[in-house]
């Protein structure tokens, strides 16, 4: 690089402790909106820097990837990398890498939050009393007040046993539930671990109470949760996604939610972010809805930037970055900016 630092472009602010490491090594730009830059400033700045650290917000297609001659390593800020064109990436030689691990209680702490949230409806239940619903009643109690389910002895499903799935079923475990999980690649340690049985995707969908939902966004888990799926599950089951918006057919979903199909559903994720106010899943009273906070505790976004920091600090000194994405490029250029 001529004896010049390489420059990075880094899409949000993160925690100073984790920018501080970063700027021993690298020249830094941070985009100090609270909104993500607009796509043509992402390709500006791709076209422009040796390094990127983006978030799910940020589409790194082809094209951005194609006018970025200098790019050498995109630090993405979250587990998943559906924004980016993995393949495009590592035929021109660019590394990307992820921040898996570091969020995986906060994210499986959310679910169950979520679980519990659809449960007892504490959302319908919190507003029941702040909009004087309770009091119109004109009882302080009743036998048939906002009945709920309880989940000890009940069957919780898990799609997508990965570090958050398992994490979720150990917890369910304590919950008194029974495990049964659906993943492409089966796991017999866990099974026996935690007693969990394995089954196809639809069984899971007619034995489950809960079903809960952590895989990745890919071709072939693009609306997983289906109409299909809906109609399979019990009246009485909730449905949980704290992995990709995508995953889930949101049209199915209203319509499962509306007709009463399934008890309830909890969702940190949707395939429109952010989620307008007028749009028909805000209506519902059985649906818990968050603001893609899964991973939204002090201790999991500095774990994160601290591995980002990891990922481009490991890249200037010729290492291969710690997570990784796309193990090939090493094959095709070798780590560093020389």
């Amino acid at each position: 690089m001529s004896g010049r630092r390489p420059k990075v472009f880094i899409s949000r602010e993160l925690f100073d402790e984790a920018i501080n490491r970063i700027k021993q090594y690298y020249d830094v730009e941070i985009w100090d909106k609270y909104y993500e830059p607009p796509r043509e400033v992402i390709i500006e700045k791709a076209s422009k820097y040796d390094a990127l650290v983006t978030l799910l917000a940020d589409k790194i297609d082809c094209q951005v990837i194609e006018n970025a001659k200098s790019l050498r390593i995109i630090a993405q800020y979250a587990v998943g990398f559906d924004n980016i064109d993995i393949e495009c990436a590592t035929r021109h030689g660019i590394y990307v890498t992820n921040t898996p691990g570091v969020l995986t209680e906060a994210t499986a702490e959310l679910t169950w939050a979520l679980i519990l949230a659809a449960a007892r409806r504490i959302v319908e239940a919190d507003k029941f009393v702040r909009s004087g619903g309770w009091r119109d009643t004109k009882t302080a109690w009743h036998p048939k007040m906002m009945l709920g389910i309880e989940l000890k002895d009940k069957i919780l499903g898990v799609i997508g046993l990965g570090r958050i799935g398992s994490r979720v079923a150990e917890i369910g475990k304590a919950f008194g539930m029974k495990i049964v999980y659906y993943d492409i690649v089966r796991n017999e340690e866990f099974e026996r671990k935690y007693q969990a049985e394995y089954m196809d995707l639809y069984k899971l969908a007619e034995v489950s109470d809960v079903v809960t939902i952590h895989t990745p966004l890919t071709k072939e888990t693009y609306h997983l949760i289906d109409e299909r799926f809906l109609n399979k599950m019990k009246k009485t089951a909730i449905l949980v996604n704290t992995a990709r918006g995508a995953v889930v057919d949101t049209e199915a979903l209203l319509k499962a939610l509306r007709e009463k199909r399934i008890f309830a559903a909890g969702l940190d994720v949707f395939e429109q972010e952010p989620l307008p106010p007028d749009h028909p899943l805000t209506s519902l009273d059985n649906v818990v809805l968050a603001p893609h906070i899964g991973s939204a505790t002090y201790e999991a976004r500095l774990g994160m930037a601290n591995l980002v920091a990891d990922n481009l600090i490991a890249f200037y000194n010729k290492q291969i970055p710690p997570t990784l994405v796309n193990k090939e490029v090493v094959k095709i250029r070798p780590p560093g900016f020389d």
